[in-house]
């Protein structure tokens, strides 16, 4: 597998990264987990952007979901002819959700080319890799995700308080995409994010080979961030920036 960083910048854009997006590849398979606004348009620098075979939405808060708005209208009024529909993978309500953004009645919506799917708490495969999902803790229905191919894995965290489902789906990963929005020595809501040093008890707990720190707020110190995490977990870790290219495993 083959990760890049679309954006990684936490509840809304940065002047160096869109919100969330990140681009999974793996036998010629695109997978864009979430897309936060900003995030097409840095798409582009690294696809072409009618190559994408799915994209998997974590929960439907706007930094995490509305460019899919702007994606539909890129497939769906190409001067060519729509785009061919691809799979939405995201929480229930999603196609409702999305089509009430752009100002669109539910049916058709963005259905003509969208094919949503609802997540629910399991298993299932999504192009070549082997998906597992669960419930996360924020305060709408949120998922995190890990992704396996081809003996590499990874965990895609979303947004999330403290919550044990998350070291379950990050257990023994070759990587671990975890947001880290918030910081310690700040106060903060409880069960929305995770500081640096609970993304790093997290990944300890859950025996990941390396932690790589997303969802950073612009208005954070990043450098703290990362100290919070080094300070709870020893191996291996990253800040998540535009951009940056990762192996999975391998």
């Amino acid at each position: 597998m083959r990760l890049t960083i679309i954006g990684s910048s936490g509840s809304f854009p940065g002047p160096d990264s869109p919100a969330s997006c990140y681009l999974v590849e793996a036998d010629g398979f695109r997978l864009l987990l979430d897309m936060g606004n900003g995030a097409l348009g840095a798409l582009q620098r690294y696809i072409d952007i009618y190559s994408v075979d799915a994209v998997y939405l974590s929960h439907l808060h706007a930094d995490h979901c509305f460019d899919l708005c702007s994606y539909w209208v890129a497939r769906m009024f190409h001067p060519e002819g729509a785009k061919p529909r691809i799979p939405v993978y995201g929480p229930g309500g999603v196609a409702d959700r999305v089509a009430e953004a752009y100002g669109l009645e539910p049916d058709p919506g963005m259905t003509e080319v969208f094919d949503f799917h609802e997540l629910a708490p399991g298993s299932l495969g999504i192009g070549p890799f082997s998906v597992r999902v669960d419930h996360v803790n924020h305060p709408v229905e949120a998922f995190g995700i890990r992704l396996e191919h081809d003996g590499s894995s990874m965990a895609y965290s979303g947004d999330t308080g403290a919550c044990d489902s998350l070291v379950d789906l990050a257990a023994d990963t070759d990587l671990f995409l975890c947001e880290a929005a918030f910081q310690d020595h700040l106060d903060h809501p409880k069960d929305m994010h995770l500081t640096g040093s609970e993304a790093g008890d997290h990944a300890s707990r859950a025996r990941a080979r390396s932690l790589l720190l997303t969802h950073l707020v612009p208005w954070n110190d990043d450098e703290v961030t990362l100290a919070e995490a080094r300070s709870t977990y020893g191996g291996p870790i990253d800040l998540a920036r535009s951009g940056r290219r990762f192996a999975v495993g391998g």
